[in-house]
């Protein structure tokens, strides 16, 4: 990250700007799990601190987040662990596939393309959630979560526009920052939460943006 940041502070005035006032914004790496799933699941269209709260319970609740226990959940407790039924759908979907071997872990992990093929056959997973685990999971280079407000946010603040650009000006002037996207995402988060004053929390979410356009 610190080579393709200093890459982008190279080339392009913004991220030189970004790359002095912030340094270097967190790794936000995740591990491959079933447990990184729900969370993604989670954090679509909601603040980071709704979807940080529902997982804290469910996982207090089952004692660590696993497949056996969501599908053991009933619609009540889900509930009141925070999630939508829609999200809860979602997650005993993944549940079942993992348990009866038609989605495996390790088909998540390897070629790029391959991998969001396949996180894109899972019913909740849209080019939002499939970009982010590919980014914080996978730890791809040159992945740009479309649909993400705080990243469009963030760039008319520094880029002095007169107003939040559409998901598709966001994303066709994230071109130019190819093949660092990765990178230019999280210099942009890191700046829209407050940059060297943000506090990273162990174990918690990747950022704090509310408004997600895609799942």
């Amino acid at each position: 990250m610190a080579a393709d940041a200093a890459a982008l502070a190279s080339q392009h005035d913004l991220y030189a700007s970004l790359l002095d006032r912030n340094g270097l914004p967190p790794l936000w790496r995740r591990e491959l799990s079933f447990a990184t799933l729900v969370r993604l699941i989670l954090e679509q269209q909601v603040s980071l601190a709704s979807a940080n709260a529902a997982f804290a319970r469910v996982d207090a609740r089952l004692g660590g987040v696993n497949p056996d226990g969501i599908l053991a959940s009933t619609d009540k407790e889900m509930k009141a662990d925070g999630f939508s039924r829609q999200k809860t759908s979602y997650v005993r979907g993944i549940s079942e596939d993992l348990l009866t071997g038609k989605l495996t872990l390790s088909e998540l992990s390897g070629d790029a393309v391959s991998v969001s093929h396949r996180l894109l056959e899972i019913r909740g997973v849209g080019p939002w959630t499939a970009a982010c685990f590919l980014l914080f999971v996978n730890g791809e280079r040159d992945v740009w979560p479309t649909g993400d407000r705080a990243l469009y946010v963030s760039m008319a603040r520094n880029l002095s526009m007169e107003s939040v650009p559409t998901s598709a000006e966001g994303d066709a002037a994230a071109i130019s920052w190819a093949p660092f996207r990765s990178t230019a995402a999280k210099m942009l988060w890191h700046d829209y939460l407050g940059g060297r004053s943000h506090a990273v929390t162990p174990g918690a979410g990747f950022m704090g943006t509310t408004g997600k356009v895609h799942t």
